[in-house]
């Protein structure tokens, strides 16, 4: 089955009662968990996006703390399901300053971490993309943030 454009279904929801719409968008939150949290997104944390980004470092730094540091195999794949939730969280926002920040502060505790990043390829190459991808989306930032998370990104280097 083709699906609809997100045009056609824009017109056909301006066509719809409030009860209908309502209706609707419950079904959706209920069908898949994706869904439910973006709805949990927009409904109560869009409008304070700096309360919305302490949230999300807080579960980055739990995560952190209960990441394991004994086999550096699975610590790698631990930090990449955390990396997961992370770009996850960044997708809900939309917002390129919080994608730049919640990057910023996932490097920063991997840095910090116990860990010998440069003796583990597949961790020092997460963390490498990590920052160049940071790099390439500071472009797209107003020029005073532009300089402001560039000395913060300086400092991550290895």
């Amino acid at each position: 089955m083709k699906s609809a454009s997100l045009a056609d279904i824009k017109k056909e929801l301006s066509h719809l009662s409030q009860p209908r719409l309502i209706e609707i968008c419950l079904r959706i939150a209920r069908f898949k968990k994706v869904n439910k949290e973006l709805a949990n997104y927009l409904l109560f944390e869009a409008h304070d996006e700096g309360a919305y980004i302490e949230k999300v470092k807080t579960i980055i730094s739990e995560r952190y703390i209960e990441m394991p540091v004994n086999n550096l195999f699975f610590t790698t794949k631990y930090l990449r399901k955390t990396l997961r939730i992370t770009k996850q969280y960044i997708q809900y926002s939309g917002n390129k300053q919080t994608e730049i920040e919640l990057m910023l502060y996932y490097c920063r505790l991997l840095k910090d971490a116990p860990l010998q990043i440069k003796k583990y390829n597949p961790l020092f190459n997460l963390y490498e993309r990590l920052l160049e991808k940071i790099a390439k989306d500071l472009s797209k930032l107003h020029e005073d943030l532009q300089y402001d998370y560039t000395k913060e990104l300086e400092k991550l280097r290895l």
